[in-house]
């Protein structure tokens, strides 16, 4: 299930019957996720392989969502999409309801964009590697692109020296030491070879058949193929990873078979994530929203959110640290990376609440993110709410245990796997060595008094 918040508060906007800060809960229509493991290929470029292990080291990054929609704080782009899942205003007609949502590209004036504080506020989170959105479904641009009007670089934020916003990110994060991945949809439902005025728009495909109107077809191909070859041919720098999305249109049908060469020229190595395309240009899967249920050992990614929204919302509903913590620990236990959508403010700033959890998470991780980064899989990687991990070079064994909201951590636990062969193992918590006692195949260790209700991670002597 998607929760999707919208709080529509803007004066040129005449519909007033509003939800306000009510959430509504829809079906996300299930091609959208992939949680199974069958179907996967490993890449044969060796560059990327290597560009992969790395990758799977840092098992913590971000995702941003930014864009028209961040302007009232509703759902990025699936308002104009129309399809019954969808919720709008009562009493409001479709196309005025798209016309006030284009229009919003004249609202949108982040004066406040500030890069360098998000990759400091990511950074102290103790995320590795970031992926931004340089367009959405909604075919808004945060990058200056020549072949549209329709973007971030033509608005009111037009005059502003970091107009190209998507190059100011990039280098903002470069500088912290990420990696650096771009969000592109395939889908543009601006294009009107995508979604074409002379008809209705019926649903999320193109409006019309393409076989019929091969030149209009044709029209967003090459418009597609264009965008890419600029946000990938250098001028945004190397990238780490294409992130493409929007899966009811496949790479090959934007010529990604001929661009991805070319990148891997500018940017050796470079992830290309064809999302839900299977096949030799989806260098990982990406699960939305959710937690494959076992073990995956080949490169995966959940895509989860901080919020209720990939944007940001009003008045948001935030998961909290522990949560989060714990979300991360079963992911790695797993076998996969987590990247965390968090969505800057309308002014270009992260909200002071999102800094709150995300500096808690990372002051867990600069204590106990040993069993965390660089790990990999074990045969046993779950008992009761225990997760574990091993070392790349496999000589050390992690327990990370996860606690529910609001539970009190009891004075002594005990697991089943991965028992200690000298009696000892470090609570990473307190960098502290603890007694452990072993007997008919059960590891039991009394907690020291007065630890921070936090998740526990404990490194087990082999």
């Amino acid at each position: 299930m998607r929760r999707l918040i919208f709080l529509l508060s803007v004066a040129s906007f005449s519909f007033i019957g509003l939800l306000s800060s009510a959430t509504a809960s829809f079906a996300q229509p299930r091609g959208d996720v992939q949680e199974q493991a069958d179907g996967y290929q490993w890449p044969k470029d060796k560059a990327v392989l290597e560009k992969l292990d790395l990758w799977q080291d840092l098992k913590f990054g971000v995702l941003m969502h930014w864009g028209i929609y961040s302007v009232p704080g509703i759902i990025e782009s699936w308002s104009i999409c129309n399809e019954d899942w969808i919720r709008r205003p009562e009493g409001s007609s479709y196309e005025d309801y798209k016309r006030w949502y284009w229009g919003l590209s004249n609202e949108f004036n982040p004066v406040k964009f500030n890069p360098e504080q998000w990759a400091d506020v990511f950074a102290r989170a103790g995320m590795k590697y970031m992926i931004f959105t340089t367009k959405h479904h909604d075919g808004f641009c945060m990058f200056d692109s020549e072949y549209s009007d329709f973007g971030i670089a033509h608005g009111p934020f037009a005059g502003n020296p970091k107009k190209d916003v998507a190059k100011y990110v990039f280098e903002a994060f470069r500088t912290k030491g990420f990696m650096v991945g771009a969000y592109f949809s395939k889908p543009d439902w601006h294009h009107t070879g995508f979604w074409n005025p002379y008809y209705a728009t019926p649903n999320r495909h193109p409006n019309y058949d393409v076989k019929k109107k091969p030149d209009w077809w044709q029209s967003y191909v090459q418009y597609t193929e264009n965008q890419l070859k600029e946000l990938t041919g250098g001028r945004y720098g190397k990238l780490d990873i294409l992130w493409l999305d929007g899966g009811w249109i496949t790479g090959d049908a934007v010529g990604i078979n001929d661009i991805l060469p070319q990148a891997r020229k500018v940017s050796p190595g470079l992830i290309c994530v064809d999302r839900t395309i299977k096949g030799p240009n989806e260098n990982y899967q990406t699960p939305e929203q959710s937690i494959p249920e076992a073990q995956i050992n080949h490169p995966w990614e959940s895509c989860i959110t901080l919020t209720d929204s990939w944007g940001w919302i009003p008045d948001a509903g935030f998961k909290s640290s522990r949560k989060v913590i714990g979300i991360l620990a079963e992911i790695t236990a797993k076998g996969g990376c987590l990247v965390l959508g968090v969505g800057p403010t309308p002014e270009g700033l992260i909200e002071d609440k999102a800094i709150e959890i995300l500096d808690q998470i990372g002051e867990w991780l600069s204590r106990c993110g040993e069993a965390i980064y660089s790990t990999r899989t074990t045969d046993v990687y779950h008992d009761g709410k225990f997760w574990f991990t091993k070392s790349k070079d496999a000589t050390a064994v992690y327990a990370i245990y996860a606690p529910q909201d609001g539970e009190t951590i009891p004075s002594e636990l005990s697991w089943k796997a991965h028992l200690p062969s000298n009696g000892k193992v470090i609570l990473l918590n307190t960098g502290k060595t603890l007694k452990v006692t072993v007997k008919d195949g059960i590891a039991k260790v009394r907690l020291p008094k007065g630890l921070k209700q936090e998740p526990l991670a404990f490194k087990i002597y082999r």
